[in-house]
């Protein structure tokens, strides 16, 4: 019986298949490789290199910084030479390589050093990566297909930590061991991209093909509405600041130390639950009131944090915060894809992941602040304000599908 006769059973499944399957189970590997290392790495500098709070913030500042820079160039590069490919198969093999050898390392610049190849390699893969992903896909799929990206992503940060606890009791708490091990997903994500993931025709600039392509005339070939979506996505992550205040805040309703790490699954589990669904909506729906209508899901999630005084409250939180990623993931990329012109879709999806990154740095910095100056409950009235701020703004923009 062949999948004609069952369609329905099947429906799912259209749009998810070549390069976008591919780069899924690729992401799940990688995330579950990363996922190994990066809850133990505060563990793993404070008992075994004997660093402070300090280096950690050094570390993790330095690296995500270079990632969002590299994001940007990464995309413009790639619409410049037409590959995607070589890049994306580049960036996973140099994260790959290095996170494993953190576990060698017998100081804590020695793991600033291997956080910065890592994120080196994140910031060359995913623009290009995203970019194959929507000229793997036909327009009317491409929320799904950025959905169950980001589902396999998420899944494979599920499997990660549970994966690393496993190792934790098999292996007596030697954290040097474990991190080298997280090479194996590693190369089984390497394996998969290299041998199945196929290039796609890039579209060349319409005019004037023989100039160099410079990223201020990309920025000004690029529509109206994309410029001010990303400005919008900008105005949105002021107020986004890092999860680790959520956890914190967490623990302070009462959540216990040793219930956090289950906390952070179930997140996860709600992130991939609800990323395919959410991908479907924009397709079928809206990609605008989809993204809409998942900020202001993060707005009453903060406002929630906000007010919040018990350990259920948290959890329920927590689940609700899940959805936002669900609604808002897949949909912003694909709008991304959508408004982009072929070219320079790749240059485009680069200056999405700027606009994040630069914006998540002053983000936390100012969340911080107004909590220790204000108190928890106005930063996290803060951060729902802006949200809310950016989805009004965002309802005003005029989109054309």
């Amino acid at each position: 019986m062949t999948a004609l006769d069952h369609p329905k059973q099947n429906r799912w499944l259209i749009g998810i298949h070549g390069n976008v399957l591919l780069l899924g189970i690729v992401s799940f590997f990688n995330d579950a490789a990363s996922e190994m290392i990066y809850p133990l790495l505060p563990v793993f500098l404070a008992t075994v290199l004997g660093a402070g709070p300090a280096a950690l913030g050094i570390i993790e500042g330095i690296a995500e910084s270079t990632a969002s820079l590299l994001k940007l160039a990464s995309g413009f590069i790639s619409d410049r030479v037409h590959r995607r490919k070589n890049w994306v198969v580049g960036g996973y093999v140099l994260s790959n390589a290095a996170r494993p050898l953190i576990g060698l390392t017998t100081i804590w610049t020695g793991v600033l050093a291997l956080r910065f190849i890592d994120r080196i390699g994140k910031g060359v893969r995913t623009s290009p990566r995203d970019a194959l992903i929507a000229e793997s896909t036909p327009i009317e799929y491409r929320g799904k297909a950025f959905g169950f990206h980001r589902a396999a992503d998420h899944a494979g940060a599920v499997v990660g930590p549970l994966l690393a606890t496993l190792l934790i009791v098999l292996f007596q708490y030697d954290l040097k061991t474990i991190f080298i091990l997280s090479v194996i997903p590693g190369l089984l994500a390497v394996a998969v991209l290299s041998a199945g993931v196929k290039e796609t025709p890039i579209e060349a600039r319409p005019a004037a093909r023989h100039e160099p392509l410079q990223i201020r005339r990309a920025w000004r070939e690029m529509p109206i509405p994309l410029r001010r979506f990303v400005l919008l996505l900008f105005l949105f992550t002021l107020g986004n600041s890092t999860d680790a205040f959520l956890l914190l805040k967490a623990q302070r309703l009462g959540v216990s130390v040793a219930m956090i790490p289950i906390l952070w699954t179930v997140l996860h589990i709600v992130k991939m639950g609800s990323s395919v669904p959410g991908g479907i909506l924009s397709d079928r729906w809206d990609r605008k009131g989809v993204i809409v209508m998942g900020w202001i899901v993060y707005a009453a999630t903060y406002a929630g944090f906000a007010i919040a005084d018990s350990a259920w409250q948290a959890w329920a939180l927590f689940m609700i915060y899940g959805l936002y990623f669900g609604l808002t993931e897949g949909a912003e990329k694909t709008l991304i894809a959508d408004l982009a012109p072929a070219h320079l879709r790749g240059s485009a999806f680069g200056l999405y992941n700027l606009m994040i990154g630069i914006g998540a740095l002053p983000a936390s910095l100012l969340f911080g602040w107004v909590w220790q100056v204000y108190g928890d409950a106005a930063a996290f009235g803060m951060g729902a304000s802006f949200a809310l701020a950016a989805s009004l703004f965002l309802m005003r923009l005029h989109v054309r599908r």
